[in-house]
């Protein structure tokens, strides 16, 4: 059962989509209020986003509006699920003879190699969502 924060979100992101379907909004409750996780098509991730981020910003202004008629307090995440749509079991079925290298695509290792710079642009972003507006 959808509740009204994830209808909303959901409408709204479907109208911007070439691939509505593939639109899945998750709700998680933790000690900072609601989280939206929103997973789109990687082909759609651009819409959603917007140049410079404002398309994703109007929609998270929007979540605070909701939020404060309902007296809670809304964030949203939007997944960039670009480049995981394959599967791991293909890669993990292959046979010790074959000598072409596994990659793995774990993200423990996009992690580890993301630079200082970007690290730094993520975290001041995040002290900005959390600002109180």
């Amino acid at each position: 059962m959808s509740t009204i924060d994830q209808q909303f979100v959901e409408y709204v992101v479907k109208s911007l989509v070439e691939n509505p379907d593939d639109v899945v909004v998750e709700r998680l409750i933790d000690e900072k209020g609601v989280l939206l996780t929103l997973t789109v098509n990687p082909e759609d991730l651009g819409r959603v986003i917007g140049k410079r981020g404002g398309t994703a910003q109007s929609l998270r202004t929007l979540l605070r509006a909701l939020g404060t008629k309902n007296d809670a307090r809304y964030n949203l995440k939007i997944v960039n699920n670009d480049g995981f749509t394959g599967s791991q079991s293909s890669q993990s079925s292959s046979s010790d003879d074959d000598e072409s290298p596994v990659v793995d695509n774990s993200t423990d290792e996009v992690v580890e190699t993301r630079s200082s710079f970007a690290e730094n642009a993520r975290k001041e972003l995040a002290e900005l969502d959390d600002l109180d507006i």
